[in-house]
């Protein structure tokens, strides 16, 4: 049995890593594709060291782009991968544009294809990731499902139920199998905080950084977040790219307690979630990973395609309203307990329940 599996971001790099560590146990043959969609120097060591992972099979350098281009050039380039391969099955993990065009070479070419996280819905096709939610899993053969809202959102849809599969969340495998490791960051040292004394903040979501007024009217928010609490902000390369394109960034390099870092390594941030008072996101997996964590999470987006981490985790879904978001801030500065529950299956299991499906699937 041949499997191709194809990434293109760092969170998918994160998920694909349980699946390859399960997939070594098994005879079978695994090729892993890098499409290129997120690529630096700096990736290798700050994923690949740091989750053991072997360095792609296949680099398809497709790099930056517009939604189009991205999508076309990996189909192009990733037809001639599966054409010479010819692999019995192609993973594709997430909702990025990697993801849907994986799953769309691969169904033209008649290869089965399996999608890792399906199911998640936002309802709002506003998102390039609500998009290649709903497309892939419309083509693919196998849905795995990390949540049962993700079940019951691809029934609704009228996806058979032979397909859909509930396993759990592969990215909680890496966390888990990482956590303990994670504790050995030194990264409390290089940036000169104390554990529980800072909150950790993410921001990439083109809502929320692709618009000068939104990304300003956040940025505002977070003044006044600062003056209570040190903000430890891990730019993303979008996010960095926009602050300079609408001249932000001395604006907030010029608050103190605004902590600025380049993007860390798996190991450093897993630290700095599991170690802060709370995150403040748009990040759909870091929803997941601070519920687990049971760390409380402030979302500054106005839906989640994740509900079960705002139902039974620790999740707080605020909008961007200022008000709400400084003022559930506040209540987590001044100690607020806020606890939540594991979700079923998020137990370091997946890769493991998914393996086993493929392979009884197949034989």
């Amino acid at each position: 049995m041949k499997i191709v599996s194809i990434v293109g971001t760092r969170p998918n790099f994160i998920k694909i890593a349980a699946l390859i560590n399960e997939l070594k146990k098994h005879d079978i043959e695994h090729i892993l594709v890098h499409t290129g969609q997120h690529y630096d120097k700096e990736l290798s060591k700050l994923f690949f060291d740091d989750l053991s992972l072997p360095k792609p099979d296949i680099n398809l350098g497709v790099g930056s782009g517009s939604y189009g281009e991205q999508i076309g050039n990996v189909m192009m380039k990733f037809e001639k991968v599966l054409i010479k391969e010819r692999p019995d099955l192609v993973i594709v993990v997430g909702d990025v544009n990697s993801t849907l065009a994986g799953a769309l070479t691969a169904k033209q070419l008649g290869i089965k294809v399996a999608h890792v996280e399906a199911g998640l819905r936002s309802f709002d096709l506003t998102m390039p990731e609500e998009i290649n939610r709903m497309l892939t899993d419309r083509i693919s053969d196998f849905l795995f499902t990390t949540e049962k809202s993700g079940n019951i959102n691809l029934l609704s849809e009228g996806v058979s139920s032979n397909k859909i599969f509930f396993v759990g969340n592969v990215i909680i495998d890496t966390l888990l199998k990482y956590r303990e490791k994670a504790n050995q960051s030194k990264i409390f040292k290089k940036l000169a905080i104390r554990k529980n004394n800072y909150c950790v903040l993410t921001l990439h979501r083109p809502s929320n950084v692709d618009n000068k007024k939104s990304l300003e009217y956040i940025l505002e928010i977070l003044g006044e977040i600062q003056q209570k609490i040190k903000i430890v902000f891990p730019v993303h390369p979008r996010t960095l790219k926009n602050l300079n394109g609408y001249d932000l960034l001395n604006n907030i390099k010029n608050q103190k307690n605004l902590i600025l870092t380049e993007p860390l390594g798996y190991l450093d941030f897993l630290c700095l979630m599991a170690n802060s008072r709370f995150n403040i996101t748009d990040s759909g997996g870091i929803q997941e990973e601070t519920t687990v964590l049971g760390i409380p999470c402030v979302t500054v987006r106005n839906n989640t395609e994740r509900p079960v981490t705002v139902e039974q985790g620790t999740n707080m879904l605020v909008s961007t309203n200022k008000k709400k978001i400084i003022e559930v801030c506040n209540k987590l500065i001044k100690g607020m307990d806020f606890k939540g529950k594991i979700p079923k299956f998020w137990d370091g299991k997946a890769a493991k329940r998914i393996v086993y499906i493929i392979m009884k699937k197949f034989n």
